[in-house]
């Protein structure tokens, strides 16, 4: 069953494989459907502290933005134009949006390197 509040997404790392995750509207609405209306997307790889992320075509605001992130967070960085991995409990650079979470193979990125492609689609 399809459900409207989680969008099922697969992320897909060069070279290392396939993690699954799930956008979450409730936690940052706005964010989340915007983010939803341009998958798929694709980046490169940056590394920071926890946290894999890559610049995406996506201007928005801090929305329920928080200054911490848990392990397995999915997210939006507004001041970076960001979406990001944390694979550790840990503190952003700056507030983000939380999206998300990784549902499978969360720990794939911690062997992220810096440049590698990162896909992120519906499923």
């Amino acid at each position: 069953m399809k459900s409207v509040s989680r969008i099922h997404i697969k992320l897909s790392i060069e070279r290392l494989g396939e993690a699954e995750g799930e956008l979450i509207r409730f936690l940052a609405p706005r964010t989340v459907d915007a983010l939803v209306r341009k998958l798929p997307i694709e980046g490169r790889a940056a590394l920071w502290k926890n946290e894999v992320y890559f610049e995406v075509p996506l201007n928005m605001g801090e929305e329920k933005a928080r200054d911490t992130a848990e392990s397995g967070a999915i997210a939006y960085w507004p001041m970076g134009r960001a979406f990001c991995i944390f694979y550790d409990t840990t503190r952003p650079y700056s507030p983000v949006n939380v999206i998300g979470e990784v549902t499978e193979s969360l720990a794939i990125f911690r062997q992220v390197e810096s440049g590698a492609k990162i896909t992120v689609e519906r499923v």
